[in-house]
């Protein structure tokens, strides 16, 4: 570099080679930071597919079950009392009836309406989860009795004004059961999820289990 330039001082040569170093890093530098995007985006999406369901796009029953576990977790800790809230679950009676009549799509089908419908039901920051093949649970972090009536009564307003239909196959007719219990009555995620069954499933109302809703 001091031959080709003799007459130029010490920082002429000093930036020459900077600029020259630039130029030959920069695509490199370039390249890895895209390859970092990339796999940043590819990390995203694995991290969503373990923990979401395929077909309805809620969260998977071990990602929402972790996540009540750590909110009742919380609570406990936090305040010193039982957890509150409530947890509900929707299940679809005849969902292997509609599977065998108008084919596995339309059962996907239905699912993605009724969690449209509760998400659309629920405040910010509750959970909507797939359970089972014909069971969806919803974490009410928080709620009171007054405040999961109300969330109740919509879902069950848009069910009613909502016709589910499989193509040209005409209107379905959908069994479905909603039932909930509340957080500070039961010790963790299982007998949580076991109560709102019970609930749901019950024929008649009895003891202190919150709702027993029959939709059809």
């Amino acid at each position: 570099m001091s031959l080709i330039f003799q007459e130029r001082p010490l920082w002429v040569e000093l930036t020459v080679v900077a600029l020259v170093s630039a130029v030959v890093a920069f695509p490199l530098l370039l390249t890895i930071c895209l390859r970092n995007e990339a796999l940043r985006k590819i990390q995203k999406q694995l991290q969503h597919a373990l923990t979401h369901d395929p077909v309805t796009g809620t969260l998977s029953a071990n990602a929402f079950a972790t996540s009540v576990g750590h909110a009742m977790d919380r609570r406990r800790v936090t305040d010193g009392e039982s957890p509150d809230g409530i947890m509900l679950v929707l299940k679809v009676g005849n969902l292997d009836e509609i599977g065998r009549r108008y084919g596995p799509q339309w059962a996907d089908t239905l699912l993605q309406s009724l969690v449209r419908i509760v998400q659309s039901s629920v405040r910010y920051g509750d959970l909507v989860a797939r359970l089972a093949s014909d069971e969806l649970g919803i974490y009410l972090p928080g709620a009171t009795a007054e405040n999961t009536r109300e969330i109740c009564e919509r879902i069950r307003t848009q069910i009613r004004e909502t016709t589910f239909a499989a193509g040209q196959e005409g209107q379905i007719s959908v069994a479905l059961r909603l039932g909930g219990t509340k957080v500070e009555d039961q010790a963790d995620f299982q007998s949580l999820r076991e109560a709102a069954n019970r609930a749901a499933l019950a024929e008649e109302e009895a003891g202190p289990l919150l709702f027993r809703e029959l939709f059809s």
